[in-house]
């Protein structure tokens, strides 16, 4: 990208939907700042623990794959014990939705909360009991993957801001290979499935998941997800539509860390 256009894509991701990306951490506390990020919301998983989520779709959440799994057991999450809690903020949501099922991608393979070799396939689709149809809540569109150097932004919930989404820090892609990016935004226990955004055609879209944080010369970074593995994932959950698969989880009746 020519460097004046890059600024003026920088400027238009400073306005953002709602709120600025600053440098930095932006809490998102009232509802004026989360305006426009609705679609990012807390997905609960059960016995305490939640991940990052998006809606792309009214009845789609995109997140990271290995927040499916009980890091304890190995095994997948029940639907039933999943809750989207889209734009949650201080107790309360814009909308609350169980999950109907919920698929990692097929290429996906759990091996424990600390591998890593996966990454590229840390793409995961909750399937909502419901879709969420609601004028302020806009699900978010994918686009291609950012190259090296690219800016992008990041919302996300964590473990010390729980109660309220933050807007973290306008960052830098470091490397791309693989399907996998090597980013240097922060990401902390919970920032997992948080959508990565590029301004493209004026408006912010996810390009990249956080699966990851890491340490690179010991300075904060971490890895995200292409989004371009998504379509498979679809594909998949289209196939199995009648049949559940042992990625598939429904209601029936550097040191590395996850975040």
């Amino acid at each position: 990208m020519h460097r004046l256009a890059r600024a003026f894509a920088v400027f238009a991701l400073l306005a953002g939907p709602a709120a600025a990306f600053e440098s930095g951490l932006k809490l998102l506390a009232t509802g004026a700042e989360s305006r426009g990020w609705e679609a990012v919301g807390r997905l609960d998983l059960g016995r305490g623990s939640f991940c990052t989520g998006t809606l792309i779709a009214p009845d789609l959440v995109l997140t990271a794959a290995h927040c499916l799994y009980d890091h304890r057991s190995g095994q997948m999450i029940p639907a039933q014990q999943i809750e989207f809690r889209a734009g949650w903020r201080n107790g309360r949501a814009v909308a609350y939705r169980g999950a109907r099922r919920a698929m990692a991608h097929p290429s996906y393979l759990y091996q424990g909360p600390d591998r890593f070799d996966r990454v590229a396939w840390d793409l995961a689709l909750v399937q909502l009991d419901a879709p969420i149809r609601l004028p302020q809540v806009q699900p978010f569109a994918l686009d291609r993957a950012p190259g090296e150097g690219d800016q992008v932004g990041v919302v996300s919930y964590a473990h010390d801001r729980a109660e309220a989404p933050a807007l973290q820090s306008i960052c830098e892609v470091l490397k791309r290979e693989a399907g996998v990016v090597l980013m240097n935004c922060a990401a902390d226990f919970g920032s997992s499935g948080a959508p990565v955004f590029a301004m493209r055609e004026g408006e912010p879209r996810i390009v990249s998941i956080v699966s990851a944080k890491a340490e690179l010369r010991q300075e904060p970074v971490s890895l995200g997800a292409l989004v371009d593995g998504v379509s498979d994932l679809e594909e998949a959950m289209a196939r199995r539509d009648t049949a559940p698969a042992t990625q598939e989880t429904r209601t029936s009746g550097a040191k590395f860390v996850r975040p």
